[in-house]
């Protein structure tokens, strides 16, 4: 769940801009070395907060400004609005060059892009070596295997690009 872009959380369909969410994700994850979301329930509760515009927090001393600030246009809510896969491709290669010593063609951005990943290069080795390979998910309802996310879904309204926390009704079926 935590993959999936909030448009295709109210509804609309798969696009590439949606995977474009997901790689952001995936991005994420490869910063920090923890899935999305894994200290909370994968229920209600989070689809409303991804379709409110809530997104993992990135610990600035771990990853570049350059990379963190790619991964979340790859978040933005307005699937217009994030990159394509293009603009993706080139800045990862743009960040390889950076951090290439054998590029001959640096030009101001590839140093200032390098100097980000030194800065935080020891943080993040420190994060990733404290995380074990083989952790679990820290809440027992995180889950990240395939699944039907329809009766997570189905009290979204559709399409409905004005979702706000006022929108959740909670029902007490145990009286």
């Amino acid at each position: 769940m935590p993959y999936v872009a909030p448009e295709v959380l109210k509804g609309k369909p798969y696009t590439y801009a949606a995977d474009i969410y997901s790689f952001g994700m995936i991005m994420c994850v490869m910063a920090t070395g923890k899935q999305p979301f894994d200290d909370c329930a994968h229920d209600e509760v989070l689809v409303l907060n991804i379709c409110n515009g809530i997104r993992p927090e990135i610990n600035e001393k771990i990853a570049p400004k350059c990379y963190i600030d790619l991964m979340k246009r790859c978040w933005n809510p307005n699937p217009v609005n994030r990159p394509n896969s293009l603009e993706i491709k080139e800045m990862i290669e743009l960040f390889c060059n950076s951090l290439d010593q054998k590029f001959k063609k640096k030009e101001q951005q590839h140093y200032k892009i390098e100097e980000q990943f030194k800065e935080t290069q020891d943080n993040r080795k420190e994060n990733l070596s404290s995380i074990k390979i083989s952790q679990l998910p820290s809440h027992k309802q995180a889950i990240y295997t395939s699944r039907l996310l329809n009766p997570f879904t189905k009290s979204l309204p559709k399409h409905d690009d004005n979702i706000n926390n006022n929108t959740v009704e909670i029902t007490d079926f145990t009286n």
